[in-house]
């Protein structure tokens, strides 16, 4: 994205007959929220911030310190193109948390995540990612019924939604977000766009404005996106691989020409340090009851901790290096799905790697059969764990974890966990469709 400067910002709205200015902002489970403003109120804004009521967001307040200040970053300044036209212009930007005090908001995601990227660059790194965040369409958002029954990079007219990918990636590119590629995934219905990597806080605040755009172009389209991880049982569900490096200044900290997989003694601790705490994390990367109907064997999701080159059911990939693309060499963790905060996943993911790196873990032999073909006692032989199973034993491990405590802070963290376990609660609650169908019928 352009950056600006408030003063660039105020001429701009000015010229362009700029009518609203949307002030959004996101919650501690990752919804985007916000509030529409007039050209009038922006100055004040861009100086002092807008006061609003936190004690109706989730996780932001009690009511009794219900006052919230949301200050505008003007780096995030652009025209919304859905929402624009001659008449009526329309532009947004994203919105750090304070206190009326001026105190930063420790429960708000975003400074969440530039307090462990401060914690990154006193180490001297910069921290990049790009996530392949996956979705599908369907005809509403009252029933999974999909678009076709295309499959992986299909190009033919099985694959309805090019158009609607087409005008999704024009429109991210319009608000300044590079693109590398889309194409249809695997499953009927379920598509992919992969965006060019950058630091960490402009990616968190591209993917929040990514699943925006997708689901508005298709609203315009007649259709529903959605960003539920498993939509749809006996298929594929949908995932956000992140890719993440370390930089030094313009130098990959994780490249070592020397290394038989290219991965310097940095980058090997990063990943060994998410290796080790992937449990614990995992309620964050995978934070809803139904991410883990995706986390099962055979549907090229990861379920077992641990590395390979080539190996795609394990849990982290490291891509084959290319002569002369050192700065590519990065890691692909590969359990996120694309439902969940990306701030906070962001956050747990770089404080275990730093972790790794800090306390000098070991990065232990790479798992090069297909894991989901060895047996459970051949695993275990390997040292090769699992995910947790389902919502309730990964916040267990995460209400466990001092890292993940420190790494969201101590209001965040504590209300993660509450939500986390309300959902529980209500879901195990609910008689499934598959229970009526299962034991009516012999009960």
């Amino acid at each position: 994205m352009a950056k600006f400067t408030k003063k660039q910002i105020l001429k701009l709205v000015k010229d362009k007959n700029i009518k609203f200015i949307r002030l959004m902002f996101t919650d501690v489970l990752g919804f985007l929220k916000g509030f529409a403003i007039t050209p009038d109120e922006l100055e004040g804004a861009l100086e002092e911030g807008m006061g609003f009521d936190g004690s109706s967001i989730e996780g932001f307040a009690r009511i009794e310190e219900s006052d919230m200040i949301a200050r505008p970053d003007p780096d995030t300044f652009t025209i919304l193109p859905w929402r624009s036209d001659d008449n009526c212009i329309v532009a947004r930007m994203i919105c750090d948390i304070y206190e009326p005090s001026g105190k930063p908001f420790e429960a708000d995601p975003r400074y969440v995540l530039k307090r462990n990227l401060e914690r990154a660059k006193k180490m001297g790194f910069t921290y990049y990612v790009g996530p392949e965040l996956e979705y599908f369409y369907f005809k509403d958002s009252t029933s999974a019924v999909p678009l076709d029954q295309g499959g992986y990079f299909d190009q033919v007219p099985l694959d309805v939604a090019q158009d609607l990918r087409r005008d999704t990636i024009l429109t991210m590119q319009a608000m300044g977000i590079k693109v590398e590629y889309s194409h249809h995934e695997v499953a009927p219905s379920q598509h992919e766009i992969d965006l060019r990597y950058t630091d960490a806080l402009t990616m968190a605040d591209n993917v929040m404005t990514y699943r925006l755009v997708v689901k508005e172009i298709a609203r315009k389209h007649g259709v529903y996106a959605t960003f539920m991880p498993k939509p749809i049982y006996g298929i594929n569900g949908s995932g956000m691989h992140v890719h993440q490096s370390l930089f030094r200044g313009d130098k990959n900290a994780f490249f070592d020409k020397n290394n038989k997989y290219h991965l310097s003694e940095i980058g090997q601790a990063y990943t060994a340090g998410l290796l080790r705490h992937a449990a614990e994390i995992t309620s964050v990367t995978s934070q809803w009851v139904n991410s883990y109907k995706r986390l099962v064997p055979g549907y090229e999701a990861p379920v077992y901790i641990c590395w390979a080159q080539m190996n795609r059911s394990a849990l982290i990939r490291v891509p084959m290096y290319k002569p002369g693309k050192e700065k590519a060499t990065r890691i692909e963790y590969r359990s996120p799905d694309p439902a969940c905060n990306p701030y906070l996943a962001f956050s747990v993911m770089l404080a275990a790697g730093l972790e790794g790196i800090i306390n000098k873990y070991k990065l232990p032999e790479p798992a090069n059969d297909n894991i989901y073909d060895m047996t459970e006692e051949e695993r275990k032989k390997a040292g090769i764990q699992s995910l947790p199973d389902d919502l309730l034993e990964a916040v267990k491990l995460t209400e466990k974890s001092q890292l993940v405590k420190q790494c969201l802070g101590e209001k965040l963290f504590g209300y993660f966990i509450r939500n986390k376990k309300v959902e529980w609660d209500e879901y195990k609650a609910q008689v499934t469709q598959y229970e009526i169908n299962k034991y009516l019928p012999i009960l």
